[in-house]
């Protein structure tokens, strides 16, 4: 096994790797904070996925090691070469869109020199997303939310904010850019093999970086669905395991498979009052408000989150849009499992032709 561990009494050097494409918008916020670090042993690399815009000057107005790809490659290929440039002990990836406070970085050196077992160690997003607008305040408050009532032995790996050692991000091949040539579960992916492995990941819930991402309607469902929900699907299908923490937790099974009762009871409702089936409306009615009473006993808590931090009408809003997104990732689900179902037995087909 690779010897990780810094000497007593040395201070690890950090290596900030940014990705960015096309950041002018958010980098410089970004890497001014990193400017006003507590922790001042580090290094800021940024590299540049063939931004178009002025993203070059930006990272040289900040005087931090500058890299440019030689073709877009995505995230994940960007942090691995950023990494192999690296020159500090600890690898902390940082996207561009994502403002850290002063105290960051020597919260992810101290969570190292603590464990020497620890592989490695992410964040969460804070609680004052930077966009007023209700999509992205829902998107971010749910991300923090999720994160600050998950275990802190974590099953994942968060590239926005997380830092891992070099060694085992080297002796595990970094992010597979194959893979995941646009920014999707490269991060999650590399963390699933890090626990399966036995290497301790931690969740830091005092690490809280600001969000400046501007999400809508369209861009969150299209995110949430084929860039999160499909590859993670295929993810836990390929790999037969199935996560009890984050979003997979039982009461968010339960809920996606309620929510797909509630949207089959409302259809039934429409066509029995359309006088093309002859269900009982009561009895719809009495399920449907069944199913919405147990989804909100089952959210309860997140759902008080809301109320707590943005009033009644953001929480009756972000309640209605949980519920959706309990529906289309189910969905989702059911889809891609079933796609590799049917697909499977013609893959083994396939492979044993080949070794005829």
């Amino acid at each position: 096994m690779v010897e990780h561990n810094p000497q007593p009494g040395s201070v690890p050097k950090v290596s900030v790797v940014v990705p960015v494409r096309n950041g002018r918008m958010h980098l410089s916020r970004c890497l001014e904070a990193l400017g006003r670090s507590q922790y001042l042993d580090f290094e800021v690399i940024v590299v540049d996925d063939c931004s178009t815009d002025g993203t070059p000057a930006i990272a040289e107005r900040y005087c931090t090691r500058y890299i440019r790809t030689s073709r877009p490659m995505g995230p994940g290929a960007a942090r691995n070469l950023g990494a192999r440039h690296a020159e500090g002990e600890i690898l902390a990836f940082v996207d561009a869109d994502v403002v850290l406070p002063p105290e960051a970085l020597r919260l992810i050196v101290e969570d190292f020199c603590r464990d020497p077992e620890l592989a490695a160690v992410f964040g969460t997003y804070d609680e004052e997303p930077a966009w007023p607008a209700f999509f992205s305040q829902y998107k971010n408050l749910m991300h923090c939310y999720v994160h600050q009532t998950s275990s802190e032995s974590a099953v994942t790996f968060w590239a926005g904010c997380g830092a891992m050692r070099k060694a085992v991000f080297e002796e595990f091949g970094g992010f597979d850019a194959a893979k995941y040539p646009m920014p999707s579960i490269e991060d999650i992916a590399l963390g699933h093999k890090l626990v399966c492995s036995g290497r301790k990941i931690r969740l830091n819930k005092q690490l809280k970086v600001k969000h400046l991402k501007r999400w809508t309607f369209r861009s969150l469902l299209w995110a949430d669905i084929f860039y999160r929900a499909v590859p993670w699907t295929e993810l836990i299908l390929n790999t037969r395991h199935l996560p009890r923490d984050l979003n997979l937790s039982y009461a968010s099974r339960a809920s996606s498979a309620l929510v797909g009762l509630l949207a089959g009871a409302c259809v039934l409702l429409f066509l029995t009052l359309s006088g093309l089936t002859r269900i009982p409306s009561l009895l719809l009615l009495v399920l449907i408000a069944s199913v919405v009473l147990l989804l909100l006993l089952l959210n309860w808590d997140v759902y008080r989150f809301f109320l707590r931090k943005r009033g009644w009408w953001f929480a009756a809003r972000a309640v209605l849009a949980h519920w959706f997104y309990y529906l289309y990732s189910g969905v989702t689900f059911l889809v891609c499992a079933v796609i590799h179902l049917v697909s499977s037995p013609f893959s083994t087909a396939r492979r044993g032709n080949t070794t005829n």
